[in-house]
């Protein structure tokens, strides 16, 4: 049963090419959950492809059309095990375009790996991948430098791309000093498992050891139950199978459940995990799970599970804190961008500014300012354009975080502070 060892997400992040699928093919490698013949396999097609070196990175880009491109768009799900752990890794796509899957992909996840290219350094995403972990609520970091043959194992680039590194997460609340950084190279497996000869000037852990270090989550198994839907699926035979992540409480079979905001309940025939039943399902488990009383099109991506005595909150409107990471111009009252939270995408209107705080005292510096621009943190007041579920962060941390995507570009993030209420029911 896959319940011996505590259960992690782990978030692969960082700038597109800097070798995130390339290090979790080697990390399923090494840690047996993908076996030395599919590799070998993957070698052979991705020479006859044009394509040397991707073979790793194919472990987990099964889709065709990312083998053609040579990019990683759908948010794979894999497992694999290390001593204390077992991870469902959430590899989470560098592509500017693909930063929509990378929230909810972030989202899911416990722990992160940032993976950084030596040769590169700190580039754009890096940047707003660090910025959205940080916002999603991700507290627990490793940092791969990767790429390091590239840069014949150089200590002097290895430092000079740490110290930038660490100017840049302590701006979001990470304390370099907590975190490992690891000089790596995932195409040719050093460091990953233990610390090889090509750099003999590293003191700390290699990747897989590392991994090892991260804290356990705590299971909000008191909170009520709270299941965004990713999808929905009608299998013959068994019904509609909504799938997605516990974040909060327990689900058990027989539990009478309604779906927020599309206003509908049923009741909970089965639950499955890994392609095995089980009999509950905690945070953190990606499951898929059987409903009576239920059709495949009553609910959709977006909509949240939560039991019917105590359901998911849709918000009339909520009062936000955000922070502006990147704007061309100017937000003011009336701007419509599209908020990500949880697993829903929404539109919504910025409907009033209320003031302008110091992120780092939560001092208020303005008062109704007319407009926010990149760099400000703000209280806001916003109404979304259609019903959707939203928590308090106080109450429900994990439905309380969004991004605000336009434009292709992520511009801001934030959390909700108070929610007025839709009635439902």
């Amino acid at each position: 049963m896959a319940s011996e060892k505590p259960h992690m997400n782990l978030a692969i992040i960082g700038h597109i090419d800097h070798g995130k699928s390339t290090l979790v093919g080697r990390m399923m490698f090494e840690t047996g959950a993908v076996p030395a013949h599919i590799i070998e396999g993957y070698r052979k097609e991705a020479e006859s492809k044009g394509k040397a070196t991707f073979e790793f990175a194919w472990v987990m880009d099964n889709l065709k059309e990312e083998r053609e491109r040579g990019i990683t768009i759908d948010i794979a799900h894999k497992r694999f095990d290390t001593p204390k752990y077992y991870f469902t890794v959430v590899d989470c796509p560098g592509h500017r375009d693909f930063v929509k899957n990378m929230i909810t992909g972030a989202s899911q996840a416990d722990a992160a790996i940032l993976v950084v290219a030596a040769p590169d350094g700190v580039m754009e995403q890096t940047k707003e991948h660090v910025f959205l972990a940080r916002t999603l609520g991700i507290t627990q970091l490793i940092i791969a430098i990767n790429k390091m043959d590239m840069v014949k194992f150089d200590e002097k680039r290895f430092n000079e791309v740490k110290k930038d590194l660490s100017d840049l997460i302590k701006m979001v609340g990470y304390k370099p000093d907590e975190i490992h950084f690891i000089p790596m190279s995932a195409l040719n497996g050093v460091n990953m498992k233990s610390v090889g000869p090509e750099t003999p000037w590293y003191k700390g852990p290699a990747i897989i050891p590392a991994l090892d270090t991260f804290k356990e989550p705590e299971k909000p198994t008191d909170k009520p139950l709270r299941v965004p839907i990713q999808d929905v699926y009608s299998i013959s035979g068994i019904g509609t199978v909504p799938v997605g992540r516990v974040e909060t409480g327990i689900m058990k079979k027989g539990m009478k459940v309604a779906f927020m905001p599309a206003n509908k309940d049923g009741e909970i025939k089965s639950i499955e995990m890994h392609h095995e039943e089980i009999p509950q399902a905690v945070p953190g488990d990606n499951i898929g799970f059987n409903v009576r009383g239920i059709g495949k099109g009553d609910i959709r991506r977006g909509d949240v599970c939560g039991p019917v005595d105590a359901p998911p909150n849709v918000a009339d409107e909520f009062t936000a804190q955000i922070v502006v990471l990147q704007h061309p111009s100017a937000i003011t009252v009336g701007y419509t961008p599209v908020f990500h939270c949880h697993t829903t995408q929404t539109a919504c209107t910025f409907t009033e500014l209320k003031k302008k705080i110091d992120p780092k005292s939560g001092q208020t510096k303005e008062e109704n300012p007319t407009f926010l621009k990149t760099g400000d943190a703000a209280i806001v007041q916003i109404k979304p354009s259609k019903p959707m579920v939203i928590e308090n962060v106080k109450e429900l941390p994990q439905l309380g975080r969004f991004a605000i995507r336009d434009m292709g570009t992520t511009i801001a993030a934030g959390m909700c502070i108070a929610i007025s209420k839709k009635q439902m029911r």
